[in-house]
């Protein structure tokens, strides 16, 4: 049995340029990141097949670096990507992130699934950080 997390939130910009920056290190640095946690360093191979890096910094400057491959790219539509925590994944514990940006009168829907998360505590700190991370985005466009 597997946990999975859906999460919308609106954003009041165009989808070519919400999609932007989800996918553009240059912007993930400026939004990611869930309360006090920052984002220092992204890496981005916009691809099938490509990999991404997001490296987390906690309050007390822990780096915690989350790590994949896209598996799905519908530009500006969709992304479909595995999800690992830590550099080197282990293929058992990777869980998938599926990002959908849809149209909206006022810009753009995003809507986050991720999925395969192993138990209720790991899907309860991943929604924390989800709730965080959009806020930061909404927050990026405003």
């Amino acid at each position: 049995m597997s946990e999975t997390i859906h999460m919308r939130r609106l954003v009041r910009a165009p989808r070519p340029r919400v999609f932007e920056a989800w996918t553009r290190a240059e912007h993930i640095t400026r939004w990611w990141g869930p309360g006090e946690v920052t984002c220092p360093h992204a890496e981005v191979d916009l691809s099938v097949g490509g990999r991404y890096r997001i490296d987390n910094r906690e309050p007390d400057g822990t780096i915690i670096t989350i790590t994949g491959t896209y598996e799905e790219i519908e530009e500006p539509n969709r992304l479909v990507y595995s999800w690992f925590l830590g550099e080197t994944p282990d293929k058992d514990s990777g869980t998938r992130v599926t990002v959908e940006f849809n149209e909206h009168d006022e810009g753009t829907e995003v809507v986050v699934t991720h999925e395969r998360l192993p138990d209720i505590p790991t899907r309860d700190m991943h929604a924390q950080g989800w709730a965080g991370c959009l806020d930061g985005l909404v927050a990026y466009f405003d």
